[in-house]
């Protein structure tokens, strides 16, 4: 088992088929669209391989700000639906948290949606706290 960061664009595709299973409306292009614009600031995409195989994977980035000083954000955390249970989430968070360490960031953020009770469980059973509410106005252009 190994962690890596997917830089170049063969890494990146073979992150999409288990990102698809959280970000369900990206297509293959958009996904890849997207990933290297964030890339340009500071988002990366850190992916789990077994047996030669991604089984997860996650986008995060680090930043700062003044409520926070140094952060590492997680945007995303998924493991492959038919690998749940095994560890890999765990194992791919716990290297964020190093990761985060190593970077000399003071707080490890996420925001998750309150519909998704497995995934609050897993974050709650990591210690993380449940710290505020994150409210969102959607804009439209029409």
């Amino acid at each position: 088992m190994n962690i890596s960061i997917a830089k170049s664009l063969s890494k990146i595709v073979d992150c999409f088929p288990i990102m698809v299973q959280l970000r369900t409306t990206l297509t293959q292009e958009e996904f890849i669209e997207r990933v290297k614009t964030q890339q340009k600031n500071g988002y990366n995409l850190a992916f789990l391989k077994d047996k030669g195989k991604v089984v997860a994977v996650s986008g995060f980035r680090i930043s700062h700000c003044l409520a926070w000083g140094k952060f590492l954000y997680l945007d995303d955390l998924v493991t492959d639906s038919d690998n749940r249970s095994k560890g890999y989430g765990d194992k791919l968070f716990n290297y964020l948290i190093e990761y985060a360490k190593k970077k000399g960031c003071r707080e490890f953020h996420l925001d998750s949606g309150v519909q998704i009770f497995p995934a609050h469980r897993f974050y709650l059973k990591k210690n993380m706290n449940i710290s505020c509410h994150h409210f969102v106005l959607p804009i439209s252009n029409n």
